[in-house]
């Protein structure tokens, strides 16, 4: 795809931030034995839309801070924190937090390779060693302790200091983008110390403008009447369930994108639908009510000739 800063002139973005992207792009550019590095740079397959929350983002980054997305589910926090990869062209480093993760697998650990004892090293170690973007999905789904190590590494010190190993700066480049969603199973509050060390940007819902220029991106060939239909049977599911009449479990923005893309393949609209969304709830009963929210909007045996041209 085109240079993501052509898109985000598109959307009017600050010039002067995009200037600023462009000055970081130059002082930190990959060479010499950092190409190994290219392919660790995000593809950017969709784009987030929403200016303000590009602005707040890109000045973050810019001022050498940490980020934090929270906000519920379907706001597009994994898909910005890949494009703010895209977009400074820095390796990223996903890392997906769970209850059961510690530091030494976040920094590393020694390991036996054979020979000898050697340091294996961690995500983090080597995000902050090679000036990528550490992408924490979901972080507040581990302990707290197991977090405490990320506090040097994120706060004014920038460095990681292993026992037994030699202490490492964090590349200036490095940035951590942490995501956080409330409500799931296993999530807990991040502590005070940890939550210091971000900038934190809550993430609006997306708007039907915005999901409707969504959708015209990705699918181009589809029909502007049944775009607005699709659309609208999002928003609808949204509303339900901010208004706790179903679950969150529906509300499934790459649900709705999977379903297309088997449209696309020739799958009728409802069962593309029925395996992507409606199929995501195990209780019958909530299936049902979404089932009737999307007969509601979409024909069961709407095919793709009707919604493609």
């Amino acid at each position: 795809m085109s240079d993501i800063i052509e898109f985000l002139k598109d959307e009017k973005v600050d010039p002067v931030l995009l200037d600023g992207v462009r000055q970081f792009r130059a002082e930190f550019s990959l060479a010499g034995s950092e190409e190994k590095l290219k392919g660790r740079i995000p593809e950017a397959d969709y784009l987030y839309y929403g200016r303000e929350v590009w602005e707040k983002a890109l000045a973050a980054v810019l001022a050498g801070k940490n980020l934090l997305l929270c906000g519920p589910k379907a706001t597009g926090k994994n898909v910005l924190a890949d494009d703010l990869a895209a977009c400074f062209r820095r390796p990223a480093w996903n890392i997906s937090f769970h209850i059961n993760m510690d530091a030494s697998w976040l920094i590393g650990a020694d390991s036996y390779d054979g020979n000898k004892v050697v340091f294996r090293p961690g995500p983090v170690w080597l995000c902050a060693k090679e000036g990528g973007f550490g992408i924490l999905d979901e972080v507040n789904m581990a302990r707290n302790e197991a977090l405490a190590v990320l506090h040097s590494t994120l706060d004014h010190r920038r460095m990681i200091d292993v026992p037994g190993y030699e202490k490492i700066d964090v590349h200036p480049a490095a940035r951590f983008i942490g995501t956080m969603n409330y409500g799931y199973a296993g999530t807990r509050d991040l502590n005070e110390a940890l939550s210091s060390r971000f900038a934190i940007l809550q993430m609006p819902s997306i708007s039907d403008a915005d999901l409707e220029r969504l959708l015209a991106a990705r699918f181009p060939k589809m029909r502007e009447k049944i775009r607005t239909q699709f659309v609208r049977l999002f928003i609808e599911i949204d509303k339900k369930a901010q208004s706790a009449e179903i679950s969150e479990r529906a509300l499934d923005l790459r649900g709705l994108l999977d379903a297309l893309k088997l449209t696309e393949q020739g799958l009728d609209a409802g069962d593309a639908l029925e395996m992507c969304l409606i199929n995501k709830t195990f209780d019958s009963y909530e299936r049902t009510l979404i089932r009737d929210v999307v007969n509601a909007r979409i024909p069961h045996d709407l095919s793709s000739s009707e919604i493609f041209d």
